[in-house]
């Protein structure tokens, strides 16, 4: 019996541990990652069952080290999958975050490279304009005092704060484009900053989309907003 929750449990581990790092080399399909992601949730909680059961009718049979990994295990297979879940219950399902939601940045030299990517590099439009209204309400256009040259500067140190990697920069026009890489499962989303003169004064304006799956569970309009607080924090120096 304790072999046997042993095992499973750190099946249920493996489950929730691997398939990132395997969709992001290339081994697994997208699908089939969410797929082990949901199996080691049940996994895991199927560990615990067996782990209660050995405690209660084979007491003699438990040891605290075992007892401990198992629970382990169990508990980060559980918490993974049903914390991603939670977190894509709370915001909406959309992908394409804006600053402007009238007349949003465009890709420029990043477009090219979203050629094959399932979402495409256009606006996602009204709908979701709608639904950032309600779930993101503080993301607006910014005003800065600085000429566009310096913001322009300000952001390129910005995103090489943040560790995103630097695709284009166009100065005339005012716009920075950008790839941030996600850690776990190395999903690729796309950043462009538009840096427009207004008389006295100069808007910028961030748009973050990603380049697959439907939510994104809050990440770009966290990466704006990782965005701002850098900008600001440069400019203030």
């Amino acid at each position: 019996m304790k072999i046997l929750v042993s095992i499973i449990s750190l099946i249920a581990f493996l489950l929730v541990a691997l398939p990132a790092p395997l969709y992001k080399f290339g081994i697994m399909e997208l699908g089939t990652a969410m797929t082990g992601l949901r199996f080691g949730l049940f996994v895991g909680i199927a560990a615990l069952v067996l782990l209660a059961i050995q405690v209660i009718f084979k007491r003699k049979t438990v040891s605290l080290a075992s007892a401990a990994i198992a629970v382990i295990f169990s508990a980060i297979a559980i918490a993974l999958p049903l914390g991603m879940m939670n977190n894509a219950k709370s915001v909406p399902p959309i992908h394409d975050i804006s600053t402007d939601l009238v007349n949003p940045p465009e890709f420029v030299a990043i477009a090219p490279l979203r050629a094959d990517a399932p979402n495409p590099a256009e606006y996602a439009g009204v709908e979701t304009a709608e639904q950032q209204r309600t779930a993101y309400p503080d993301l607006q256009t910014l005003t800065y005092s600085q000429s566009q040259p310096e913001l322009v500067e300000a952001s390129k140190k910005t995103i090489e704060n943040l560790g995103w990697e630097l695709v284009n920069t166009d100065g005339d026009k005012g716009i920075i484009e950008a790839t941030d890489t996600t850690t776990w499962f190395g999903f690729k989303d796309d950043v462009v900053v538009r840096v427009t003169d207004n008389s006295g004064e100069r808007l910028v304006d961030i748009r973050s989309k990603s380049r697959i799956g439907k939510s994104d569970m809050g990440k770009n309009a966290a990466r704006i907003h990782s965005f701002i607080e850098e900008l600001d924090s440069m400019l203030a120096k």
